[in-house]
């Protein structure tokens, strides 16, 4: 992780680390096998387009995250109270200040995204913003910073490279038109789009696993590093629970809207109080809480 004042997690870089490992070995099987069973011409263009795919993930992450949110970046001079709570966390954290955005939906959550400290943007809702006390957005925006120093940010996205080639050859596999329709391989008589489906579907499975298991884990590890970095672990507790309660008055439309946001957000954008799942994104309000909690008791002994 980046060299902050945000309490270290070696479980969260040990985890990092394994999905990363394993999801780069899948991704490099999948176009190896590929590239075996495709036609001589397509070999260099799978090839291509797998590089090009795990490049503009890592390059542009920022800017398709904010996109998808339809966010604006916004200047001290348009958000002088937001900046300036970030300009205190960063002081606090001894980090680099992430560009700074605002996106017009009701929807109370907030998100960072980037591939690197330096070239990262911390995103709040304008629902968040009317919802929120200065000292329960304080924590969201703490717990939002560590995601960047801890750059598991940068993890979830360029492990979700593999996971969306394998969506692409999926759905064009299943028309049996990229790779020569009914051509057969010559290992097994298979049809080739029928290898390219099951590849692609036992690549994508495993991706979307794994970067579930991360993304729990990352948003307890981010609860840690913000409650620590505030010494107000209450103030997010109170965030988490408005922000959950707040979500059963969003219209559904704009639920579906941002669903493939919710790994990325500081709340799953779902209604009511989910059980913990084997594809959920985040742990259950409840473990939140209950880790909030130790932390503010561990700091009144402390004191």
């Amino acid at each position: 992780m980046a060299r902050t004042r945000f309490v270290g997690d070696p479980g969260l870089t040990a985890r990092m680390t394994t999905v990363i490992f394993l999801l780069g070995a899948l991704f490099v099987a999948l176009i190896a096998i590929l590239i075996a069973v495709a036609p001589a011409g397509w070999a260099p263009i799978i090839a291509v387009i797998g590089l090009g795919v795990v490049w503009f993930q890592w390059y542009n992450s920022d800017k398709v995250a904010m996109k998808a949110m339809r966010a604006r970046e916004v200047t001290p001079e348009q958000a002088p109270e937001l900046h300036a709570m970030i300009d205190r966390l960063c002081v606090l954290a001894d980090m680099p200040k992430p560009r700074v955005g605002v996106a017009d939906t009701d929807l109370p959550n907030a998100f960072a995204t980037g591939r690197s400290p330096s070239h990262s943007a911390v995103v709040v809702t304008t629902g968040i913003l009317k919802r929120l006390s200065a000292e329960e957005l304080e924590g969201v925006l703490a717990h939002e910073l560590s995601h960047v120093a801890h750059r598991d940010v940068l993890v979830m996205t360029v492990a979700s490279s593999a996971g969306i080639v394998a969506g692409m050859l999926t759905r064009g596999a299943q028309y049996g038109a990229i790779f020569g329709g009914n051509r057969r391989d010559n290992n097994n008589g298979l049809p080739v789009w029928l290898v390219v489906l099951v590849v692609s579907l036992i690549t994508y499975a495993v991706s979307f696993l794994l970067l579930k298991l991360l993304s729990r884990y990352r948003e307890m590890s981010a609860d840690r590093a913000g409650a620590y970095l505030t010494m107000k672990p209450e103030a997010l507790a109170s965030a988490l629970q408005k922000i959950t309660g707040e979500m059963n008055t969003i219209p559904d439309r704009d639920l579906r809207a941002s669903k493939a946001m919710n790994a990325f957000f500081i709340a799953p954008a779902v209604k009511g109080v989910s059980l913990r799942t084997l594809t959920s994104t985040h742990p259950t309000l409840e473990q939140r809480l209950e880790q909030l909690a130790k932390i503010r008791a561990e700091l009144d002994r402390s004191a």
